[in-house]
C-alpha cells in the first residue's frame, strides 16, 4: 500500500463516518425532540432541540478528537471511551424512550438503529484509523530504512569514489615525480652530450682553421694562376667577339636583304590577285560574302571609290562603306581581322 492508496482510505473513512454522524444527529434531533417537549413546560417548549444537539455536539467532540489521537498514534486514557459510551448510550436511551414507553417494540428497534450505528461506527473508525495509522507509521519506516540504504549506499559510493581518487592522484603524483627524474635525468644527460659536442666543435674548428689556411695559401697560388690565365681567356674572348660582331652583321645584312625581296615579292603576288579580282568587271548579282569582302579589299588597296567596289562585287555602298572604314584601321577600339576577306 503506497501514499496515495492510505490517503483514499482515510478519505473514505472520514466521509463515511461524517455522514452517519450527520444522519444520526438529523434523526436524534427529529425523534428526541417531541420527547422533550412533551416533558417541558409549555412556555419552555422551544428549548426542546437543545438537548439533542448538546448530546450529539458532545458525539462530534469524540468523534473528532478520536480520530485526530489515532492520526497521531496517541491514547487519551479512560476518559474518552467513557464519554463515547456514555454520549452513545445517552442517544441511545433518547431516541427508542418515546417508544419504549408507550411499549413499542417494533418503534424501539427502529430508533435504536442511528444511535447503535453510530456508537459501532465511531468504535469501528477508531479502529481503522488506528490501524491506518500502523500501516502509515510501518510505511515510513519502510521507507525511511530504504532512504537510510540509498543514503549508506550512496555514502559508500562516494567513499569509494574518494578513494579511487586519492589512488588517482597517488598514481599521478608517482607519475610526475617518475617524469620529473626522466627528465632531470635526460637534462643531465644532453648537459654532457652538449659538452662533448662542444670539445668536438673545438677541435673541428681548429682542424678548419689549419685546413682553410692551407686551403688560403693554395687559393692564393690557384688565384696568381688563374689570373694569367683569365687575361689569356680575355685576349682570346675579345677575338672571338670581334669575329662574332662581324660575322653578326653580315647574316643581319644578309637577313634584311631577304626580307626585302620576300616582301617585294609579296606586294607584287597580292598586286597580282588584285588585278585579278579587279579584272572581272561589275557584278551582275551579288557576290557570296566572303568573294565579296575580297573584292572590296582589293579595291580599297588600290584606292578605288567605294561606289566602284560596290558594283565589283555586287553589295550596297553602306556595306561596302563599312568594310572601307573596317580595313582602315580600328573600329570602336578594336583591330579588324581581316583574315574575313578569305585572300
Amino acid at each position: 500500500m503506497n501514499d496515495v492508496q492510505i490517503r483514499s482510505a482515510e478519505r473514505a473513512l472520514s466521509a463515511g463516518t461524517w455522514l452517519i454522524v450527520a444522519g444520526a444527529m438529523l434523526y436524534s434531533i427529529l425523534t428526541v425532540t417531541p420527547l422533550a417537549s412533551a416533558h417541558t413546560p409549555d412556555r419552555w417548549d422551544w428549548t426542546a432541540p437543545i438537548l439533542p444537539l448538546v448530546v450529539d455536539a458532545a458525539v462530534v467532540i469524540v468523534v473528532r478528537l478520536d480520530a485526530v489521537l489515532a492520526r497521531l498514534g496517541g491514547n487519551g486514557g479512560r476518559w474518552p471511551i467513557a464519554l463515547r459510551w456514555m454520549t452513545g448510550c445517552m442517544t441511545l436511551a433518547l431516541n427508542v424512550a418515546d417508544s419504549a414507553l408507550k411499549n413499542d417494540l417494533v418503534g424501539v428497534a427502529v430508533h435504536a438503529v442511528a444511535p447503535l450505528l453510530l456508537i459501532v461506527t465511531a468504535e469501528t473508525g477508531l479502529a481503522y484509523r488506528r490501524a491506518i495509522t500502523a500501516a502509515v507509521v510501518a510505511l515510513e519506516a519502510k521507507q525511511q530504512a530504504e532512504r537510510d540504504a540509498r543514503e549508506r549506499a550512496a555514502t559508500q559510493r562516494r567513499d569509494e569514489a574518494a578513494r579511487r581518487a586519492r589512488e588517482e592522484r597517488e598514481h599521478t603524483a608517482a607519475l610526475a615525480r617518475e617524469q620529473r627524474e626522466h627528465e632531470a635525468r635526460m637534462a643531465r644527460e644532453q648537459t654532457e652530450r652538449e659538452a662533448a659536442q662542444r670539445r668536438e666543435e673545438r677541435e673541428r674548428e681548429q682542424a678548419r682553421e689549419q685546413a682553410e689556411r692551407t686551403e688560403r695559401e693554395r687559393l692564393q697560388r690557384e688565384r696568381e694562376q688563374h689570373e694569367r690565365d683569365r687575361e689569356q681567356l680575355q685576349r682570346d674572348r675579345e677575338r672571338r667577339e670581334r669575329e662574332a660582331a662581324e660575322r653578326a652583321e653580315r647574316e643581319r645584312q644578309e637577313r634584311a636583304e631577304q626580307e626585302r625581296s620576300e616582301r617585294a615579292e609579296r606586294e607584287e603576288r597580292a598586286a597580282r590577285e588584285r588585278a585579278v579580282l579587279l579584272s572581272a568587271g561589275p557584278a551582275t548579282d551579288k557576290l557570296p560574302e566572303d568573294d565579296a569582302r575580297a573584292i572590296v579589299a582589293a579595291a580599297q588597296a588600290e584606292g578605288m571609290s567605294v561606289r566602284t567596289a560596290a558594283e565589283l562585287c555586287g553589295w550596297s555602298v553602306g556595306w561596302v562603306s563599312t568594310r572601307y572604314a573596317e580595313l582602315r584601321g580600328p573600329v570602336n577600339g578594336v583591330p579588324v581581322d581581316l583574315a574575313g576577306t578569305g585572300r
